[in-house]
C-alpha cells in the first residue's frame, strides 16, 4: 500500500501535543498527522470523519478518557492501531490497554527514539498485514477465476473413478457443487466434421465443441450442473437433477439450429451405481447410437415422447411408423439389444423414479402419469424393475 498512514494525536496539553508532531520525522516513516485533539469527544468525532491507522492517545482527557475513546474507535475501525501516552505508570491502565489490543503503553515525557521504534513496528505490522490481505485476494480472485477449470478436471477425475469418497466430498464443497452425486449425466458427441464447410482448424473445432456445450448448458440452466470435456472431445454435463425426459433431443435439435452441425445426444440417470459406472454405460449406450437405423431412432424418439399414454402397444406404434409389428419388434431387438416392452418399461420405471422425489404425488398420481391405469400393476412393475416397492424406493430417496 503506497498511501501514507495517517496519524491522529489526542492529548489534552497542547504542548505534548507538538512535542510529540516535532519529534518524529514523520514523512521517513511513510506517515502523516492528519488531525489532533484535545479532548476524547474531539478525538472520536475526527476518527469517525477520517479514519485514521495509528493512534496517540492520552489515557486522562475531558469528557472521554482514553481508554473508553479507543472501545468507540475499534468498533467503528478494526483496522486502527494505538498508542497509550500518560503522565500515569498505574497498572490498572496497562492491564486494560493490553486487553484492547494496544500497541505499546509510552511514559511521559515521550522519548523520541522509543516513538519512532513502536511507530515503525506498527508500520510494519500493517503493511505486513496489507500485503497478506492483498495477497489473499488476488488468489481468491485466481481461484474464482479458475472455478470453472477447476470443476471439469474435478468431474474428469470423478467420472474416470481417481477420486476418494473424500476428496469428492472435499471437492464437491470447495467447488459449489450439491453435496450428493449427480442425478443423470448428459453426454454429447460430435463428429468434429461441418457439412458443407471446408475442413477445420484446430482453433475452429473447439470453439465449436465450446458452442455445443455451451447450448446445452443454456437448456438445462435451470439446474445445477458441471460441465466438462474428455480426451475424446466427448462432452459431459453432469446435471443435479433429472432433466425433461426429451431434453437429448431439443439438444440435438438447438444444435443444428444455432450452429448448423449434427450431434449425438444421451441422458444417463445415475440410480445406485458408481458415477464411472454409469459414466461407462453411458458411453456404451452413446456408441450404440452410431449403429441404430433412422426405424429404430424414431421408435424410441416416439417412446421417449408417448411413454405416458396408457395405449402405447408395439402395434400402435408400428402403425405410426408404418412398418409391421414383427419387422419393428426384430429391427429394435437386433439393434438395441432389448424389446419393445423392456424398453418402454425401462423409460417409465426412470420417470416413475424421477416423480417418486415429489412428496405431493401420490403412487397413483405417479402410475397414471407414466401410463398405468392400475397401482397395483404400476408397483408390481416398479418392484420387479428396480428391486424395491415404490412407496420403500420413495422413504430411501428421502432419507438420503
Amino acid at each position: 500500500m503506497n498511501e501514507a498512514l495517517k496519524v491522529m494525536i489526542a492529548d489534552d496539553e497542547f504542548i505534548i501535543r507538538e512535542g510529540i508532531r516535532a519529534s518524529v520525522d514523520w514523512d521517513a516513516l511513510g506517515m502523516v498527522v492528519v488531525a489532533e485533539a484535545e479532548d476524547g469527544e474531539e478525538a472520536l468525532e475526527l476518527a469517525l470523519q477520517q479514519p485514521v491507522h495509528i493512534l496517540l492517545v492520552d489515557m486522562n482527557m475531558p469528557f472521554m478518557d482514553g481508554i473508553t475513546l479507543i472501545k468507540r474507535i475499534r468498533e467503528a475501525q478494526p483496522e486502527c492501531r494505538f498508542v497509550i501516552i500518560t503522565g500515569h505508570d498505574e497498572f490498572s491502565y496497562a492491564q486494560e490497554a493490553i486487553r484492547l489490543g494496544v500497541k505499546d503503553y509510552i511514559l511521559k515525557p515521550v522519548d523520541p527514539a522509543h516513538l519512532r521504534k513502536v511507530l515503525v513496528q506498527i508500520a510494519t505490522e500493517l503493511t505486513g498485514d496489507w500485503q497478506q490481505e492483498r495477497y489473499l485476494k488476488q488468489a481468491t480472485d485466481q481461484i474464482q477465476r479458475n472455478i470453472p477449470l477447476l470443476r471439469e478436471q474435478f468431474c474428469l477425475d470423478w467420472l474416470h473413478g481417481r477420486l476418494s469418497e473424500q476428496e469428492i466430498a472435499h471437492q464437491l464443497q470447495f467447488l459449489g457443487l450439491p453435496a450428493q452425486p449427480p442425478a443423470a449425466l448428459l453426454l454429447l458427441r460430435w463428429s468434429g466434421i461441418a457439412e458443407g464447410r471446408p475442413p477445420l482448424q484446430d482453433n475452429d473445432r473447439q470453439l465449436l465443441q465450446f458452442a455445443i456445450g455451451n447450448i446445452a448448458a443454456e437448456l438445462v440452466q435451470h439446474i445445477p450442473l458441471a460441465v466438462c470435456r474428455d480426451r475424446s472431445g466427448l462432452i459431459v454435463l453432469c446435471l443435479w437433477r433429472q432433466p425433461e425426459h426429451d431434453l437429448a433431443e431439443r439438444i440435438v435439435a438447438a444444435v443444428r439450429d444455432c450452429i448448423s452441425l449434427h450431434i449425438q445426444a444421451h441422458v444417463q440417470p445415475v440410480e445406485s451405481e458408481s458415477i464411472s459406472s454409469v459414466y461407462r454405460i453411458a458411453r456404451q449406450m452413446l456408441d450404440g447410437q452410431l449403429l441404430l437405423s433412422p426405424l429404430v431412432r424414431r421408435a424410441r424418439t416416439y417412446i421417449q415422447e408417448h411413454y405416458a399414454d396408457p395405449q402405447l402397444t408395439l402395434e400402435s406404434l408400428a402403425e405410426h411408423l408404418q412398418v409391421s409389428p414383427t419387422y419393428l419388434s426384430r429391427t429394435m431387438k437386433r439393434e438395441l439389444g432389448q424389446s419393445f416392452i423392456h424398453l418402454l418399461v425401462h423409460v417409465r420405471m426412470q420417470q416413475a423414479a424421477c416423480l417418486l422425489a415429489d412428496q405431493d404425488c401420490t403412487i397413483l398420481e405417479v402410475a397414471e402419469r407414466v401410463g398405468y391405469e392400475s397401482q397395483h400393476y404400476f408397483s408390481t412393475a416398479f418392484k420387479k424393475a428396480m428391486g424395491v416397492a415404490p412407496n420403500r424406493y420413495r422413504r430411501e430417496k428421502v432419507a438420503h
